[in-house]
């Protein structure tokens, strides 16, 4: 079977294991029956904004044009740095974006993909937002109103605990083994008062099992910007990225490249 169109995020559903798919001009295509089987991706030497549609020779931040780059208000720093968030200030680049995406209940959590780390996400987002890290356990933590009270959180507590994933191991499943009710605990002796208010006092542990039929020993990351055609045997799914025995593909990282899509 073959697929022709531009490379989106995949998309997935919280099941036991998740449920993995790919999708092409709307057509959504199930993954997970296909494991252990042969798949190819051909870059098919085009690539478009994956917000205006526009033709272009390089990608920015994951499929954007430069000008998108630029002007979108998710593409400003504050997306990255939420502590930045300047909405307050009248300068948003767009405020309805920031009314819908930075003005909503943000959650802080703790979620164990290679290590325990420390995160935010909008509330409404919480499950995405840990499978797309490849968590295989997470909690909330904190309940704030608005983007930038999780990002001011999130930094203060950073100085006591990792905010970045290891995706090597992540995909190698090496998992350190921690309690985050204790993390949670001791953590909560170390934030400033004036945050306290919004702990969330009885969060629900979420668990998270993905697709895989072995473990990849070395990871070799695999790139259409160096090789126009990947292909292996699809061994796994974990976050963002396809596990071949021929190395590991980050489909996110090739939003907007038109492929032939081949199982």
């Amino acid at each position: 079977m073959e697929y022709i169109g531009y490379l989106t995020s995949l998309r997935h559903e919280p099941s036991d294991p998740v449920n993995y798919y790919a999708e092409f001009n709307h057509t959504p295509v199930s993954l997970n029956q296909h494991l252990g089987e042969e798949i190819e991706i051909a870059f098919l030497d085009e690539k478009a904004c994956c917000h205006c549609g526009r033709k272009i020779k390089k990608t920015y931040n994951n499929g954007y044009c430069y000008k998108c780059l630029i002007q979108l208000p998710e593409n400003d720093l504050c997306i990255v740095k939420p502590e930045l968030c300047h909405y307050h200030k009248g300068t948003c680049r767009d405020s309805r974006f920031g009314d819908r995406h930075c003005m909503q209940p943000h959650i802080v959590y703790l979620a164990l993909s290679s290590d325990v780390k420390v995160g935010i996400t909008r509330k409404t987002n919480m499950l995405k937002r840990w499978i797309d890290q490849g968590a295989v356990r997470a909690i909330p933590f904190l309940e704030v109103p608005a983007r930038k009270t999780a990002g001011e959180i999130e930094v203060y507590l950073a100085r006591f605990i990792k905010d970045k994933t290891n995706w090597r191991k992540m995909l190698k499943n090496e998992t350190a083994d921690h309690d985050l009710f204790q993390i949670k605990a001791d953590l909560l002796d170390q934030l400033p008062s004036e945050y306290k208010k919004y702990l969330i006092e009885e969060p629900e542990l979420h668990e998270f099992r993905y697709p895989h039929i072995t473990t990849p020993e070395k990871i070799t990351s695999l790139s259409l910007d160096k090789q126009s055609v990947i292909k292996g045997k699809l061994t796994g799914i974990k976050a963002q990225y396809l596990i071949l025995d021929t190395g590991v593909f980050h489909v996110r990282k090739h939003t907007g490249y038109k492929v032939a899509f081949r199982l």
